[in-house]
């Protein structure tokens, strides 16, 4: 296996098609471990990993903190509620008192956009990026591309539509980035005052003037959540409205492939973004989703830190 060569995986756009392709063969290798009876391995065993979260998550915090201990690595959760962030301390400050304790790795969530470059450049440990504002969300980027991967058995050449809440989106730009690296064509569809000007820029990127538009011949479907805590209170006239033109249906859905996967980056509104029987229906790898999260974690940890699979 060649060498990978980044001591941080902050943003997709900073990797290579090969990174990527690396980060995903390892995956899938390392995917094996969650089925086993013991679910865990010597690899990363005596490195120590504290997961640093500013802002709530279940998932990202949650199977980071699996593929840790999966990999026999030592895991400190650290939420802004139990930490000296409430009592004003700065990040630069945290991250040096952390830094002093010896981490290997220090796995962050931040509302700030770019965040993680300025700690990069303060610690002498890996970063890796669980979410910076409307910046990136590299491990959810890679756990889509997996999850598409184990369906088509491919990336070049897929129609994949985004739709949703784009300009507030980490995920969005993650996956455009990744999927574009990969070969992937990417539609955008939105509501005009959550579609960010210029998003072309960011790839092989098409803006639709409607859902129907993006959705038609589509490969993948990808909704977003509406992410009202990032964004003020005139973007949607409200949600029975943002359903009716950018929700996902039984219906509507039609217009894609027949065999098109749906996915979600989660949590899901439901009867916003996607009705409920098309969350629970044949064609949801939502939950895929998320159990591929544990196994694209655990690759980011290997590879950050090093290590040899067993």
């Amino acid at each position: 296996m060649a060498e990978f060569k980044h001591k941080h995986i902050i943003a997709l756009r900073d990797l290579s098609k090969d990174d990527i392709e690396m980060l995903l063969s390892s995956a899938e290798s390392l995917r094996e471990i969650n089925s086993r009876d013991i679910k865990k391995v010597p690899t990363l065993r005596g490195k120590t990993i504290i997961n640093l979260f500013y802002e709530a998550s279940t998932r990202t915090r949650t199977s980071f903190e699996i593929a840790g201990k999966r990999l026999s690595a030592d895991t400190v959760n650290i939420t802004t509620s139990s930490s000296s962030a409430t009592k004003g301390e700065t990040l630069s400050d945290t991250a040096l008192n952390l830094l002093a304790m010896k981490p290997d790795i220090i796995v962050m969530r931040h509302s700030v956009s770019g965040s993680h470059y300025y700690l990069a450049d303060k610690v002498n440990c890996s970063i890796i990026n669980a979410g910076d504002g409307a910046h990136e969300h590299p491990s959810q980027g890679l756990l889509d591309l997996l999850t598409m991967k184990d369906k088509f058995g491919r990336l070049d050449g897929l129609k994949v539509a985004i739709v949703g809440d784009i300009t507030h989106s980490r995920v969005a730009r993650s996956n455009i980035q990744g999927l574009t690296k990969m070969g992937s064509s990417v539609f955008l569809a939105g509501p005009p005052t959550m579609m960010p000007p210029g998003v072309e820029r960011l790839g092989n990127v098409t803006v639709c003037s409607s859902m129907k538009e993006a959705i038609q011949d589509a490969d993948v479907v990808m909704m977003l959540r509406i992410q009202q805590e990032r964004q003020g209170k005139t973007l949607m006239p409200n949600a029975r409205e943002y359903s009716r033109y950018f929700g996902l249906n039984p219906e509507n859905l039609k217009l894609a492939k027949p065999n098109a996967m749906v996915m979600h980056p989660g949590p899901i509104n439901r009867g916003v973004e996607m009705s409920s029987s098309t969350v629970d229906g044949d064609q949801s790898w939502i939950l895929k989703q998320v159990e591929n999260g544990v196994a694209v974690r655990m690759s980011m940890l290997y590879h950050v830190c090093g290590g040899e699979i067993e």
